[in-house]
């Protein structure tokens, strides 16, 4: 049972309810006018302490579509947090004023604190570099109804895989069903965390191979998860510029996959994917954004226990 729950992380759900608001997301995005009036007279929060345009309007849209209705700021500095006021006290204020309150603030832990507060569910929409577990569930309801299920597949993990947020919460989760494997594609600069090799891959006994090279493995690959290589995290500008070209998919490239792979990206794209692969029937990019809206549209009507 998930109404009245927080979701701060993708552990907080179990793969029984993962599969639930799945198919419940589906269902919303075959038939979204059955689900139109299900939040009537609900209000959600949508408290952004950092400037944010997907998430935001996704959880927004998600909200409006099921005939509720939202409150809330794009940025810190229109919160009273401006005047000092602490996130434990606006979280008291907007929970009665609110039925669910979907938050992103750049302090890690921030989403957890907020929960310990509110007399309503919490959602964390991003907590600095610890979790964004609505855009993991947007990767699993796109991996759901593009490829038929959660287990059995090739997924390659590619740029930049040590500070990616997106990158460790899919991983997390996937290592969780049956019969996945895995293949991790970065400079050795950005390189899963070893204490996610450590935790999960290795402890699980989960296959798994790492690349420099993009081109020498997506020939093996059913789910290719593009991310951006940041030059910034690069130590010196020869390593940065010996690297960038491997880490960005192209038509090329694209002609070494599989044709049922599926590309995805958790967005903002800047030059990992040439603007040629968009018209490839194999990204999916943007039909993930659509159902990243039901996953929220899902988890809210969960929450809420209106479903």
């Amino acid at each position: 049972m998930l109404k009245g729950r927080h979701l701060i992380e993708p552990g907080n759900l179990e793969l029984s309810e993962i599969d639930e608001i799945c198919q419940l997301a589906e269902k919303m995005y075959k038939n979204p006018a059955e689900y139109a009036e299900v939040c009537h007279g609900k209000v959600l929060a949508t408290l952004f302490f950092e400037p944010s345009t997907r998430t935001r309007l996704s959880f927004e849209a998600a909200m409006l579509h099921l005939g509720g209705s939202t409150l809330g700021f794009a940025d810190a500095a229109s919160s009273s947090s401006t005047k000092g006021e602490t996130l434990a006290d606006t979280i008291r204020v907007v929970s009665s004023y609110a039925d669910v309150i979907a938050m992103r603030n750049p302090k890690e832990g921030s989403a957890l604190l907020a929960s310990k507060y509110s007399s309503v569910p919490v959602i964390n929409a991003g907590d600095g570099g610890h979790h964004h577990p609505t855009q993991t569930l947007t990767d699993l309801v796109t991996i759901r109804a593009l490829k038929g299920g959660l287990e059995g597949h090739t997924i390659g993990f590619c740029g930049d895989l040590k500070f990616g947020r997106t990158v460790h919460s899919l991983l997390n989760t996937m290592s969780r069903y049956p019969n996945n494997k895995f293949v991790l594609i970065s400079p050795n600069e950005l390189a899963l965390p070893e204490y996610l090799v450590n935790s999960v891959l290795k402890a699980k006994n989960i296959e798994f191979t790492t690349s420099e090279r993009l081109e020498t493995v997506i020939d093996s690959l059913d789910i290719l998860y593009m991310t951006r290589v940041q030059k910034e995290r690069f130590f010196n500008e020869e390593d940065y510029i010996r690297l960038k070209d491997s880490y960005i998919l192209d038509k090329e490239k694209m002609k070494l996959a599989k044709q049922d792979m599926i590309v995805l990206h958790p967005l903002p794209r800047v030059n990992e994917i040439s603007v040629e692969v968009d018209d490839d029937p194999r990204a999916a990019y943007f039909k993930q954004v659509r159902y990243g809206m039901f996953a929220r549209m899902a988890l809210i009507s969960k929450l809420l226990g209106v479903l």
